[in-house]
């Protein structure tokens, strides 16, 4: 249930009014917006009296929220989350390039690679340093090693990072990495995301290969629900009976999931697709549909590349991309 409250409530009135609500076993999760505050009722409202609670000069409305996720529900949250990484944000209108290797190899390769998306115009460098594989005998990353590298080449460009957990004993590698990455294996690994909702840094979830809107916004709500706010939702595509790409690009998920909720919302081309040579314009298409930013895998020599050679560009095709794609932002601004 969700309670609109009147522009400047009077204090008392609401402490009264959040007490009783406490006293019926009811978790209250308060929004405070620019012109309203909302109070999220969490629990078995199903006895409160919609009515009663109308009449309150302090309430100007009330309304039952039917979908299972309360807290990742806009009506929840009518105002966009913007989340803080370090010297950047991800949603509140800004652009988000998240661009690095599908895995980290060595000092070298990471650093480079950094400095080169960082000229570009990248603002987060991504970087797998465990990786969850389809075949047991497929390299599985470099695991702490890949930590590592990544906070060398973070302190080398300024850039903050971002990198893919794989479990809960993991979790004490992450304490100084900036986005924390679950992939689309892990969605419903609900015992991590509860885990992680006890972190208050930002956590990005990509939707399982076969999941729904409902199902990825659940994933969203155990987070929230153990008190962390920071979710970004990630688009990486889904599974079709399309054989041509990797997998299928969902481009709807962008307006139906800002919709439904207000987490920001990065598109990753590369795992959408498999194929390098389309992922500049997948990129071009998320940002046009209103994606608040994109993650793109970029190898100095993807041919050689230890994983995911083909889904990954160059950096010169990265700076031609990043550049169509600052400039494709802007536009939209003024539509």
């Amino acid at each position: 249930m969700v309670v609109v409250l009147r522009p400047s409530p009077d204090k008392e009135k609401l402490d009264s009014l959040i007490l009783w609500l406490q006293s019926k076993n009811i978790s209250i999760h308060q929004v405070v917006g620019e012109s309203k505050v909302i109070l999220g009722l969490i629990g078995d409202t199903s006895k409160l009296d919609i009515d009663m609670l109308h009449a309150l000069d302090i309430v100007e409305d009330v309304k039952r929220v039917k979908e299972p996720y309360k807290e990742a529900n806009r009506q929840f949250h009518p105002e966009d989350t913007v989340i803080k990484v370090a010297n950047t944000q991800i949603g509140g209108g800004s652009l988000t390039m998240m661009a690095g290797p599908c895995s980290v190899e060595s000092e070298e390769q990471i650093v480079g690679i950094a400095k080169a998306v960082k000229e570009a115009g990248a603002t987060i460098l991504r970087g797998g340093s465990f990786k969850p594989r389809t075949s047991p005998y497929s390299f599985q990353g470099l695991g702490a090693e890949g930590i590592e590298l990544l906070k060398i080449a973070r302190k080398e460009t300024g850039l903050p990072i971002i990198t893919e957990i794989m479990e809960i004993s993991q979790l004490p590698l992450f304490d100084d990495i900036d986005v924390i990455q679950v992939g689309t294996r892990n969605m419903q690994n609900f015992n991590l995301l509860k885990e992680l909702g006890k972190q208050k840094k930002p956590i990005m979830l990509k939707r399982g290969m076969s999941a729904t809107y409902e199902e990825l916004l659940m994933s969203a709500e155990y987070i929230m629900s153990e008190g962390n706010e920071n979710v970004i939702l990630c688009e990486r595509g889904i599974r079709t009976f399309e054989t041509y790409t990797r997998n299928t690009l969902d481009l709807a998920a962008i307006p139906v999931l800002k919709k439904l909720s207000h987490f920001p919302i990065i598109i990753d081309p590369s795992h959408a697709t498999g194929k390098s040579a389309l992922v500049g314009d997948l990129a071009f298409a998320a940002i046009a549909a209103g994606a608040d930013g994109v993650m793109v895998e970029v190898h100095n020599d993807p041919a050689k590349a230890w994983c995911d050679g083909a889904q990954s560009i160059t950096p010169d095709t990265f700076r031609g991309i990043a550049k169509r794609i600052i400039a494709l932002h802007e536009f939209m601004k003024t539509l």
